[in-house]
């Protein structure tokens, strides 16, 4: 066993002391762009089922923030790992292991399938939609992550500029040619900054909801905070791990909003338009964990999400001039 794994086993004991004679296999999990390590532990025998360690790290403002989301979250009744000890000062939590399967890994199978697991993923986040933002104290903004503001979705525009249009595309981004393209995220960032906001996941994508059973369970939502419903159904719907045919968006899309009694029309406005600022963000993300951060992997996304945006300028209200910014980019 590797020096670390011992190490980790005894953290481990020492939070369960109960545990100290059984043996142990540790697993890595290896997935996702995350700076965080988990580990599922596998005790030899039955008086403990498997769980999961997640050792993170104070690099990201958000890591020390998973504890709380977490028990926020529970207490709203949406489908979260348990906190089964928690070391603050070795930064470790140690979670319930909700299993293996993602919604991600039934891709492949038939949308007679599919179709029920994004029902119940969508009744799943319609819990955090419900929650506004004049429901929640001083004290509660205080455990979030910054609010979807004008701010940062700017930041998020200029994170795709620099790292997919310039890094990757090697396109001057400043040129006058595509004046037209900025006046565009100009409008697009001030209009979502002005809607009415509620809790959102932030990377709701299929990777991060598990399935057991025919329920859906959420993980990596340490990103908790205030902003758009819409983003969180663009970021699932617009996902560029999965393939979705318009039909079966348009599904989902009618299914979430006879869910919440909303009008689909007016949903469907804003989910473009968001749809637009996550894949942005995403082939940002994309590019500079290729270029810069070492894992190469994701560099294969990035077609896919360049089709997505593609589709979304031609469905979306006045976004088509953002074209000129990755066009001929596949």
């Amino acid at each position: 066993m590797p020096p670390e794994h011992e190490a980790l086993l005894i953290l481990t004991r020492e939070q369960f002391p109960a545990l100290r004679d059984f043996a142990c296999e540790v697993e890595q999990i290896v997935k996702g762009g995350s700076d965080r390590h988990f580990y599922r532990l596998n005790w030899a025998s039955d008086a403990h089922a498997p769980m999961i360690l997640m050792v993170y790290t104070m690099a990201r403002r958000d890591n020390p923030k998973f504890v709380p989301a977490t028990r926020r979250l529970a207490k709203l009744g949406v489908h979260v790992p348990g906190i089964q000890a928690f070391d603050e000062q070795r930064l470790c939590v140690w979670l319930d292991d909700l299993g293996r399967v993602d919604l991600h890994s039934f891709r492949e199978r038939p949308w007679s399938t599919r179709f029920p697991l994004y029902e119940a993923t969508l009744r799943e986040v319609a819990k955090l939609h419900s929650i506004g933002e004049d429901q929640l104290s001083r004290a509660d903004h205080a455990e979030l992550e910054p609010e979807f503001d004008e701010a940062l979705y700017e930041w998020e525009q200029n994170y795709f500029l620099d790292h997919y249009v310039r890094g990757f595309l090697g396109r001057e981004f400043l040129d006058k040619e595509y004046n037209a393209a900025h006046e565009t995220l100009r409008r697009l960032r001030r209009r979502l900054a002005r809607l009415p906001r509620c809790l959102v996941h932030r990377d709701f994508q299929s990777q991060n909801v598990l399935i057991r059973g025919e329920d859906a369970w959420f993980v990596d939502y340490q990103g908790l905070r205030l902003g758009l419903a819409e983003y969180d159904l663009a970021s699932l719907l617009y996902d560029p791990y999965v393939t979705l045919t318009r039909t079966e968006r348009n599904q989902l899309l009618s299914f979430y909003a006879t869910h919440r009694g909303l009008d689909l029309a007016e949903l469907r406005e804003i989910f473009y338009l968001c749809a637009a600022q996550r894949l942005m963000q995403a082939l940002g993300a994309y590019a500079n964990l290729s270029r810069n951060l070492g894992k190469p992997h994701f560099e294969q996304h990035i077609p896919a999400a360049i089709a997505n945006l593609s589709e979304v300028c031609a469905e979306g209200e006045a976004l088509e001039e953002l074209r000129t910014l990755f066009a001929g980019g596949e």
